[in-house]
């Protein structure tokens, strides 16, 4: 590791309050649309981070991130480690403070993560998954140099992605509980610290892929756990090969379950919300519609975070088409 990191520690409501005032010229405040489901169903409702201007909510971190470095910290440049959703964050937070950008970015991305990323003026080091979660871990790669943005496990990132949670409660104040995809946990560390703060009655749920669920596995085994039955697929954004220790830290005290989905579960989320609101999701940004369908999260308000768009549309269109009845 290339630093002593400092102790993780809560996420306060202030902070978020005080990065929602620092990003808002950067970011839009996203939709909450209800999904018209029919009796019988959940009650669901849909934030819509699809529509930001990269097209996923990472840009609520990147943007607090990028805006609370130092001036020689933003002197050497920045970099990040990303399958593409963060990486675009950065990149276009980096391309607005005038900070070249470098983003490590796992080369089975989708391209169409890969070209916005290169439109947005980064630098792409394309490395392997096993790689890149190994950089992420040891916060360091051979040959890139600048400030480190980390993707999920940075407190100023974590409490971007927080001012999503104070728009949820703001738009419904009845909202049951929160659904948010976990890949490194710092979306839903975020939202919850809000949420919770706001309404501590509130329930926080994560969604992963039952290719990819470290978290429901540590949260099981009441320890950060390795994920040994870790498969690539077309869920990218979400589900990795294990728990950071200091991420199972922050996400224990707010977490009140996980909820694991099958990857039939999330094309059919993905096929739903493209049917019912004409909406396109990737595969991380169904996870949790697909968890609320469950009934795992009870009958609502339910909020599942539509946390990205950023999918190949003939990808897409195969992956709902090759839907089940």
């Amino acid at each position: 590791m290339s630093a002593t990191l400092d102790p993780v520690r809560p996420i306060t409501l202030d902070e978020i309050r005080e990065a929602r005032r620092r990003i808002a010229d950067t970011i839009v405040r996203t939709p909450l649309v209800r999904l018209q489901l029919g009796t019988g169903f959940p009650d669901i409702r849909l934030k819509l981070e699809n529509l930001q201007p990269i097209n996923a909510y990472k840009l609520r971190g990147a943007a607090n991130a990028v805006a609370m470095l130092s001036v020689a910290e933003r002197k050497r440049g920045v970099w990040t480690i990303s399958a593409g959703n963060a990486g675009q964050g950065v990149a276009y937070a980096a391309r607005q403070a005038g900070v070249p950008c470098t983003v490590v970015a796992i080369e089975t991305a989708p391209a169409s993560k890969l070209e916005r990323m290169k439109a947005l003026g980064a630098r792409l080091v394309p490395v392997a998954y096993e790689v890149a979660w190994k950089a992420l871990e040891d916060r360091s790669y051979p040959g890139v140099e600048g400030t480190f943005v980390h993707p999920f496990d940075d407190h100023n990132f974590i409490a971007g992605h927080g001012t999503m949670g104070l728009e949820i409660l703001e738009d419904l104040p009845d909202t049951a509980a929160i659904i948010g995809s976990i890949g490194g946990g710092g979306l839903v560390t975020g939202v919850a610290s809000a949420a919770k703060a706001l309404k501590p009655s509130i329930k926080i749920f994560g969604a992963e892929p039952e290719t990819a669920a470290p978290a429901a596995l540590s949260f099981k085994m009441g320890a950060p756990q390795k994920f040994t039955a870790w498969e690539s697929t077309f869920v990218d954004g979400a589900g990795g090969q294990s728990m950071f220790p200091r991420m199972w830290e922050r996400l224990k005290p707010l977490v009140d379950g996980y909820i694991v989905v099958s990857l039939e579960e999330t094309k059919k989320a993905m096929r739903l919300m493209a049917e019912k609101a004409r909406i396109i999701s990737e595969g991380a940004g169904a996870l949790p519609l697909a968890a609320a369908l469950t009934g795992n999260a009870g009958k609502g308000p339910i909020v599942a975070i539509v946390s990205g768009g950023n999918i190949d549309l003939k990808k897409f269109c195969e992956l709902i088409g090759s839907v089940t009845a």
